[in-house]
């Protein structure tokens, strides 16, 4: 295996776990994931929705065809999650030292990561859209 198909795992794989391992907080309701929704204002159906969509996101970061569409939601996800951090939340929530940051920020560098080694996967027509040095 070569370096970069091992970075190009790693980063899937990094981006999955922390992603799925999230799921448990927000679909059991935990204090913490509905403090963070009631505060952006998206609580209930924000917490189960972006639950459904990290899932979604992390199955598709393992099917080949589809590893560049789950980079993308992922990283559309974490942008998402970045700003609350960054507008409403706060870098630190309920005393986590900034963990929640941290791993948005780690999941959102491995997806950049997966799409730049997937992006020669993109259909054409989304490619005629894109900057040349992503073609």
């Amino acid at each position: 295996m070569t370096f970069s198909k091992l970075i190009f795992w790693i980063a899937r794989l990094v981006a999955a776990v922390i992603m799925v391992q999230s799921l448990f907080f927000k679909f059991s309701g935990s204090e913490e994931s509905v403090y963070i929704f009631t505060t952006v204002g998206m609580e209930p159906w924000g917490r189960i929705g972006v639950g459904v969509l990290e899932l979604i996101a992390s199955i598709l970061m393992f099917i080949p065809s589809l590893v560049w569409v789950g980079s993308l939601l992922a990283f559309g996800l974490m942008a998402g999650a970045i700003g609350m951090h960054l507008t409403l939340l706060g870098i630190e929530v309920k005393g986590d030292g900034g963990q929640l940051f941290i791993y948005a920020i780690l999941v959102a560098v491995c997806s950049l990561i997966v799409f730049w080694y997937s992006r020669h996967q993109l259909p054409v027509g989304v490619r005629k859209f894109l900057p040349s040095f992503l073609q």
